[in-house]
């Protein structure tokens, strides 16, 4: 059975996005986070955008990029707005479009959590990203887990990403969305991967070798009523980072952003602003290591989406 949106939806569908639902065609949803001021920084964002388009038409897909613009929540936003993507952006999780729209906002970048949600009132059934979010390191004091968790386990969506972001708590990571019966299949992979890394040494139980084995274990977790699957691809090999490497950068990150052990949680060192923060501050330390690093895996993850869109699409 094809997840397809029921009744009036606000989501506006593109002609060629809306040309490949009704040929029940192969489709990537992609958010606008990574490509916007909040993510990466100018020109790296346009290259990702340019990147990452490419990779999902090369392996015969549509790419969907995700955003609210003017007061409208797009499903597929035209090339002739790409220069808006790429610029001064609001960040807007799931809770935030309804906000977003009512205010009629000029332009909401769109997180994991509001690209899946978007996806799905859409009827696309695969998106792809550069790394989830997650549970915070020192997550019992501040409460901070990514609303991209429970978006996950809410829709019936496949996500491609590189594991979650490595900042992250990744070991309660993995525990929440097996809490959140959200299947965690490792592309090619036995081991959850760290972002930039290429594993965390946390082990996965189910590994999948093919696209259509992705497809066919989606259809089955469909039918039985079950949300979102989780596919994590590890950063290629020539652009990983050595996870005791990453982890140093890290440790000085979260101490320069006040968010090292022990710092007391309040309203600057959490919430939305963590991640880009925290971010910035690796490409810093790094000499830009990690930004080449998120370049690669969004393009590489974009590859695999695509393959598993096609995948999809020769099972309906």
């Amino acid at each position: 059975m094809v997840n397809r949106p029921v009744g009036e939806s606000v989501v506006r569908v593109t002609g060629e996005v809306s040309s490949a639902l009704e040929a029940d065609g192969a489709i990537v949803a992609l958010e606008s986070t990574i490509f916007s001021n909040l993510g990466l920084p100018s020109p790296f964002n346009t290259q990702a955008l340019t990147r990452v388009m490419k990779a999902v038409r090369a392996d015969g897909a549509v790419p969907a990029l995700t955003a609210v613009l003017d007061g409208e929540v797009w499903c597929g936003v035209p090339e002739s707005v790409h220069t808006t993507i790429c610029g001064p952006a609001e960040k807007v999780a799931f809770r935030d479009i309804a906000p977003a729209v009512a205010r009629s906002s000029v332009y909401g970048a769109t997180t994991v959590s509001a690209s899946v949600a978007v996806a799905a009132a859409a009827g696309v059934e695969v998106f792809a990203t550069g790394g989830i979010g997650g549970v915070h390191r020192h997550w019992a004091h501040s409460l901070d887990v990514s609303a991209d968790l429970t978006a996950l386990a809410n829709h019936q969506v496949i996500t491609v990403s590189a594991g979650a972001k490595s900042f992250l708590d990744l070991a309660a990571t993995v525990e929440q969305l097996e809490t959140l019966s959200v299947p965690v299949v490792g592309w090619r992979t036995e081991e959850f991967p760290a972002f930039y890394a290429r594993s965390s040494g946390l082990p996965l139980g189910v590994v999948a070798q093919s696209a259509a084995e992705v497809a066919a274990m989606a259809r089955v977790h469909w039918s039985l009523g079950g949300g979102g699957l989780l596919v994590v691809n590890p950063v290629p090999d020539d652009h990983a980072i050595e996870l005791a490497e990453l982890d140093q950068w890290t440790a000085e990150a979260l101490h320069m952003e006040g968010l090292e052990p022990g710092a007391e949680p309040n309203l600057e060192t959490a919430g939305p602003t963590v991640t880009p923060r925290v971010l910035a501050r690796l490409v810093e330390l790094s000499g830009g290591r990690t930004l080449q690093a998120n370049l690669a895996l969004a393009e590489s993850n974009a590859t695999v989406a695509a393959e598993i869109a096609v995948a999809l699409a020769a099972t309906r």
